[in-house]
């Protein structure tokens, strides 16, 4: 009954209709055989869709496999999860920079698609946040995410992570991002002590305190994993809702994202898509 509800209240906001939503499936149910591509079409519009694992690393196969679908297809229209920040002009550098999001963000560059963002806007995904959590474990949510995905992916150390914290803190100031309470990372590593003494230190926080499917109170993230499972279903809302919106244009559409959304998302796309 509350994934029901859920989905109900995510949907009223949302141009997706009811019957689809409902066919979104929560990261609290298993799925028994995952899907991580999906192809669909509506009239002239088509949707070619990759989840990718999370991967910084331009020898790692799924890159080729990208490109050999991208060429195949040739996109008009590109939707890219993550944010859209400069990118250097090689190749193996954007992926080592940003992985997939960066990747194809330079295939659409190299080929001249319309590129699209597929997440809701900042502000919309925090203020429905801030409906279920405080503001400081928002806060916390978004700067340990990041700090956990620096420091595993990026393979960086304390300092450039503290550093890139403040950086992203500056940037949500300036996006009018104030509901969150920080303004350094000083703000978070004291807000940090409130709720954990292990891992000693902020940036250290593991990246299974944010697995959608996970219960904090079994990786140890007291509320982190239900924070990330209510971001997910926000943002699969909102997926769904613009990729339809853009095969119904009759675009030739290429999407990467997490592998992990494909799954969640294949049949609410299928009866959206199919439903005008």
């Amino acid at each position: 009954m509350k994934t029901f509800i859920l989905l109900l209240s995510l949907a009223s906001a949302s141009a997706v209709a009811a019957p689809c939503s409902e066919r979104l499936i929560p990261y609290t149910t298993p799925i028994e055989k995952p899907e991580y591509q999906l192809s669909l079409a509506s009239g002239a519009g088509q949707l070619s869709y990759f989840g990718a694992r999370h991967s910084s690393d331009p020898a790692d196969k799924q890159f080729a496999e990208i490109e050999r679908q991208w060429n195949a297809q040739r996109p008009q229209v590109a939707f890219y999860e993550g944010p859209n920040r400069p990118l250097p002009a090689g190749r193996e550098d954007a992926i080592r920079q940003a992985g997939e999001s960066g990747f194809l963000r330079w295939l659409a560059a190299r080929d001249g698609a319309e590129l699209r963002r597929l997440e809701p806007d900042p502000k919309d995904e925090t203020a429905h946040l801030l409906k279920h959590f405080s503001a400081d474990q928002v806060g916390l949510f978004f700067t340990l995410r990041e700090a956990a995905r620096l420091r595993e992916r990026r393979n960086m150390g304390e300092a450039e992570i503290t550093k890139a914290i403040d950086q992203l803190l500056e940037r949500a100031a300036g996006l009018g991002l104030n509901a969150i309470p920080f303004r350094t990372s000083a703000d978070v590593a004291q807000a940090y002590r409130r709720y954990w003494q292990e891992p000693a230190q902020w940036w250290q926080a593991p990246s299974r305190w944010f697995d959608p499917a996970a219960k904090s109170a079994d990786t140890g993230g007291v509320f982190t994993n239900e924070v990330n499972a209510q971001s997910s279903a926000f943002r699969n809302i909102t997926m769904v809702e613009r990729l339809a919106a853009a095969v119904r244009e009759g675009k030739k559409v290429f999407a990467v994202v997490g592998r992990d959304h494909v799954s969640h998302q294949a049949d609410a796309l299928r009866c959206t898509i199919a439903t005008p």
